[in-house]
């Protein structure tokens, strides 16, 4: 029993590395934590040299609701994530409930992946917008196939765009069970990006 098992393990490890998984990874940990930190310390010499952090967020932030950010949150998550989530994660620090919206921020892309999701599913139907879709994120679809749900995971906790990874899993029918499982990484990032913006700041 044992031994099947780390024969498995070693068939894996194979497949992994001919299809150049490691190397990928890696590329994209590189990538995460370059930004990570470059987000960081941009905030800090503005809170430091330029401007306050919380002027600043009241002069961008305050004049709209909680609820009207939340839904243009959901509307990028929804749609290709066009607004970094880390943008409204420095706004849930200065609110007066940080805990609960930054938990909110990580539903909220939850959720709006999997409208994204969703989107690759059922509305790609037409058969030019889903040859046009099938264009534009040819590279997420050959890795999707080859790597499956640890390719979800990342796109959940790394630079890849969750939305676009999101609507790569519909557009292939992968299992919507399987989907929501991997995806539910996505509030790992948010804990750990919000841990880091909360230091900070």
């Amino acid at each position: 029993m044992f031994e099947k098992i780390i024969q498995s393990l070693k068939r894996v490890n194979r497949y992994y590395k001919l299809t150049n998984f490691y190397s990928f990874l890696f590329s994209i940990a590189i990538k995460g934590v370059f930004l990570l930190f470059a987000f960081l310390i941009i905030l800090f010499c503005i809170d430091t040299f330029v401007i306050d952090i919380n002027i600043l967020i009241s002069n961008s932030f305050d004049k709209y609701s909680p609820q009207i950010l939340m839904f243009v949150f959901f509307i990028s998550e929804s749609f290709l994530g066009l607004l970094p989530p880390e943008l409204f994660l420095v706004w849930a620090n200065k609110s007066s409930h940080p805990i609960f919206y930054a938990f909110l921020l990580a539903s909220i892309s939850y959720l709006g992946g999997i409208v994204s999701y969703v989107i690759g599913r059922y509305l790609y139907i037409i058969p030019f917008v889903k040859k046009f879709t099938e264009n534009q994120i040819s590279k997420h679809i050959t890795n999707l196939q080859k790597w499956g749900g640890f390719f979800i995971v990342l796109g959940a906790v790394s630079p890849l765009p969750h939305s676009l990874v999101s609507m790569t899993s519909g557009l292939i029918k992968y299992k919507f069970k399987y989907y929501l499982l991997w995806s539910l990484f996505r509030f790992l990032r948010f804990f750990l990006y919000t841990i880091a913006i909360f230091k900070i700041l």
